[in-house]
Parts: C-alpha cells; structure tokens; sequence
C-alpha cells in the first residue's frame, strides 16, 4: 500500500493540476478575505506602532533575526505554546503530517500522475504516512484531549465553527487512505465513493478558510515574533 500511487491515471492530469491551483487560490483569497474581515494587519501596526512609545532598548537587526530563528524553532516548529505535553504531541503529529501530506500530493500530481513514470517509493510512503499521523493526531486531539469537553461539560460531539477545520483535515486524510485501500483492494463503487468523499472534504478544508482556524496558523508565528520583540526592548 505504501509505494501505491492513487493519483496516477486518476484523471487527465491537467484537470487534477488545475484543481490543486485552484486550492492554493482559495487558501490565498481566504486569508487575504480574514486578515481584512478581522483586521489582523491593522492590529499588528497599531501594536507595533503603541509598543514602540513604551520601549526601553531599541533591538537590532541581528537581535529581531535570531529572536525569529528562536520564534520558527521554538514556537512553530516544536509548538512550545503548548504547555500540555499530551496537547504538543498530538498537534505536532497533526501538523508534520498534514506538511508532508501536502507536499507530496503536490509532488504526486504534478509530477508523477501517470503510470507512465513510476512515483518513488519514498514519496508514496510519505503521502500514506503524513495522512496517518493526521488521523492519529486528530483523533487522539478530538476524543481524548479536547479542553472544552471537560473543562464546560461540553459532550465530546458538540461542533462548533472552530471545528471546522479540524474535522474537514481529519475527513481529507481519512478518505484519502480509504480511497488508496480500497484502489488496491479493486473496492469497485465504494472506491469512487471514497474518491467523492476526499474531494469534498478536500475542497471544504481549503475553501472555507474565511470561516474555520486555518488561516489561524499564518498568525500565530507573526504574534509569537511580535511577542519576543517587545519582551526584548521592555515594552511587555
């Protein structure tokens, strides 16, 4: 199952291309849509502009360079906001493998969509691998570690907004291995049904960035840099 390549000879690869760019287009327009619905730009400025009236020292360029080096490593890479060692495990898993599944869907597709050039071994195994650390994250965060279910009494199968996102990456990477499967298994109607089924969910993980926690990622680092900033010059 791992060196099987479920996009080649899918469809034309021109039609699967055109699919991935129009993805990326959504992701973009979907961002660019919430930074302006919620203002992010602006209040980053503003609190930028405000920190800077309050400052003690002033923080040079290679200061602010490896104050970032430290915000990609620490923040970003290990996810160190998480103080809950159980919460930090099961988003980085989530997030590696949500990388490496994206990656290599676009490496598949736009280079290997046919039968014609065999896709490496190394590159199917880490499309099947990446969308299996999602689903362990995923379903590990969503049953076990959600903080609202215990902490408000919430039941574990309230959804809100918020979930969005989660559950349509969760529903992307789960078809996407049930399709595979079900490929090499001959599964027949159910292996088109899995295929519609990873489409839609696909297209509603990149398409509602304006309403789910996607967009929420590109934040995150900038407010965690700007963060440090201000701890360095003494103005938090």
């Amino acid at each position: 199952m791992l060196s099987h390549n479920p996009f080649a000879d899918l469809l034309p690869a021109a039609i699967m291309q055109t699919y991935v760019v129009l993805m990326f287009l959504l992701v973009v327009g979907g961002t660019l849509l919430d930074v302006i619905h919620k203002k992010s730009a602006k209040y980053f400025f503003q609190a930028g502009q405000k920190a800077q009236k309050s400052q003690t020292r002033s923080v040079g360029g290679g200061e602010k360079a490896s104050i970032a080096v430290k915000t990609a490593v620490n923040d970003v890479m290990l996810s160190g906001e998480f103080c809950n060692a159980r919460r930090r495990i099961a988003h980085l898993l989530g997030m590696y493998g949500f990388v490496i599944f994206l990656v290599t869907t676009v490496i598949l597709i736009f280079s290997y969509p046919t039968s014609a050039t065999a896709a490496p071994s190394l590159v199917t195994g880490l499309w099947h691998i990446g969308a299996l650390m999602v689903c362990v994250g995923g379903y590990w965060f969503w049953f076990f570690i959600r903080v609202d279910v215990a902490a408000e009494g919430n039941a574990w199968y309230r959804i809100i907004r918020a979930d969005l996102f989660i559950l349509a990456l969760l529903a992307t990477t789960t078809f996407a291995l049930i399709w595979s499967y079900l490929q090499i298994q001959g599964g027949g109607a159910w292996t088109t049904v899995a295929l519609l089924a990873f489409v839609i969910s696909s297209t509603t993980l990149f398409g509602t960035v304006l309403w789910s926690k996607f967009a929420h990622m590109f934040f995150k680092p900038a407010a965690a840099f700007q963060k440090r900033v201000q701890e360095a010059d003494g103005s938090r």
